[in-house]
């Protein structure tokens, strides 16, 4: 009986001590504090939106508030810095973002690097863009616009809102597939006024913003970059049914710092793909254009690493500089 009692209170007590390591106790206790998550665009804009309505069930899902800290500028890459830093405990999450693994080779000297010091957590969803071109212009198929262009060289301007954000890779990827010809036109104020009166000739938009344009008659939709059709769009055909491999699609998902335990990763992920699969949150991500596709972390990982490498050969190609 003595061996007994000293075995069971040599595992007690070692049990004790397990618990007692910070990274174990967090992930056993977690959350036992506000968690903050980090946005790295201005408030009423669609990501921080979309943070708020993931971080609302998540408060309520794990007891605790998840609060959403925007820290807008640099493309995101102040608050993925903030991220990167931060405690790997849990605490501070990062809302990620297709321009995260744009910055990956568009940014030379970063003090962190996204694919190394941000952990996984899960996908939100995808958004696709839509090209669109004023009625004016001649082309009324994505193949017609292409023919267009190659024989209008230094004649098509294309507009987006600023040098490496998505709309402008968008652009870039189709030049490398097809050998189109255009000249970039980085706008730091809207854009759409030019558009619409046809002093720039096209614009990979965001699919919502596009919608009352293109239903009204002002602007004419040539292809939506996702691998397919847009449900907001049914009768556009999709890019990729004229330029096969094409596909451009915007995403969000969760991150944490690097070193954050196996346990609040999966913790998360899995509130997450309840929340994303929620009838109620499907619908509101579709209102702002965003198909939710919900991942394990491994899988958003693969996700990721993928995306990473197909903008760094665009860049490459396009020999795009920052601002």
């Amino acid at each position: 009986m003595g061996l007994v009692r000293r075995n069971f209170l040599h595992m007690t007590a070692s049990a004790v001590a397990l618990l007692a390591l910070p990274g174990l106790a967090s992930a056993v206790d977690y959350p036992t504090r506000p968690v903050h998550v980090v946005a790295g665009f201005p408030a009423g804009t669609t990501v921080d939106i979309i943070a708020r309505l993931v971080s609302e069930p998540l408060s309520q899902r794990l007891g605790q508030r998840f609060i959403v800290d925007d820290r807008p500028g640099a493309a995101s890459n102040i608050a993925t810095e903030t991220v990167a830093t931060a405690s790997p405990d849990g605490y501070t999450l990062l809302l990620a973002v297709a321009t995260n693994a744009i910055n990956t080779t568009l940014y030379k000297n970063l003090r962190f690097d996204f694919v190394r010091d941000i952990v996984p957590i899960g996908m939100i969803g995808t958004a696709s863009f839509v090209l669109v071109v004023p009625p004016s212009l001649p082309a009324k198929t994505l193949v017609e616009f292409i023919a267009y262009a190659k024989a209008n060289p230094g004649k098509i301007y294309m507009a987006t809102q600023g040098i490496g954000t998505p709309p402008h890779v968008a652009g870039e990827l189709l030049k490398m597939m097809t050998g189109v010809s255009f000249v970039h036109v980085p706008y730091k104020t809207a854009l759409m006024p030019d558009l619409l009166a046809a002093r720039v000739q096209f614009y990979f938009s965001p699919t919502p913003l596009a919608v009352g344009y293109i239903r009204d008659g002002r602007l004419r939709a040539l292809g939506v970059t996702g691998a397919t059709r847009a449900a907001a769009l049914p009768d556009v055909p999709a890019i990729a049914e004229s330029v096969p491999g094409y596909e451009v699609d915007g995403w969000l998902g969760i991150g944490a710092p690097k070193g954050t335990s196996t346990e609040i990763v999966e913790r998360l992920n899995t509130d997450i793909i309840a929340i994303v699969a929620d009838a109620k949150v499907k619908a509101r991500l579709l209102d702002l254009g965003v198909e939710s596709k919900p991942m394990s972390p491994a899988e958003f990982k693969t996700f990721i690493a993928a995306d990473v490498q197909k903008w760094a050969k665009v860049i490459k190609f396009a020999g795009i500089k920052p601002e």
